[in-house]
């Protein structure tokens, strides 16, 4: 059973590196693609999508975001789960309809944090920050003020 398990696994392994010799669905840090971020998403920041698309109706979806030191992210809740990983960096998060910074709790590199639905959040980097986003699309920001949709300014 250990020998066929083995197999199996080397066996996928190379089906994987068949096409080019790389992973066609693992990335190194230079096979990222950033972007402009999304317009519901402040200006400034940077996105790369790795999984899936955000926007889709259903399905798995995984992003980064890349933050300059002290972009924040305004109140806002999701209708489905946010599950974040902080990769590089220090994210600050606060609990609540108003951005308080003296409220806020850090998450270095290495932190993970999942919210719930309809829990009302906001964010902010500390120096140069990336986080990992995944969860299940459609991916939506619903801001508590309405005009702090960068996206209605």
């Amino acid at each position: 059973m250990k020998k066929m398990l083995v197999a199996a696994f080397l066996i996928g392994t190379v089906l994987l590196f068949a096409q080019s010799g790389k992973p066609q669905n693992a990335f190194t840090p230079s096979r990222i693609k950033w972007g402009p971020p999304p317009p519901f998403v402040a200006a400034g920041a940077k996105l790369a999508v790795l999984e899936g698309d955000p926007t889709a109706n259903a399905g798995d979806f995984t992003i980064r975001l890349k933050m300059p030191d002290g972009y924040k992210i305004a109140p806002h809740w999701h209708p489905k789960r946010e599950n974040v990983t902080v990769i590089s960096g220090t994210f600050k998060v606060g609990m609540g309809d108003k951005f308080e910074a003296a409220k806020m709790t850090s998450f270095p590199a290495g932190s993970f944090a999942y919210l719930d639905p309809d829990m009302h959040h906001y964010g902010m980097a500390s120096g140069p920050t990336v986080v990992q986003v995944h969860g299940m699309s459609p991916l939506q920001f619903n801001y508590v003020n309405p005009a702090d949709d960068p996206s209605k300014k």
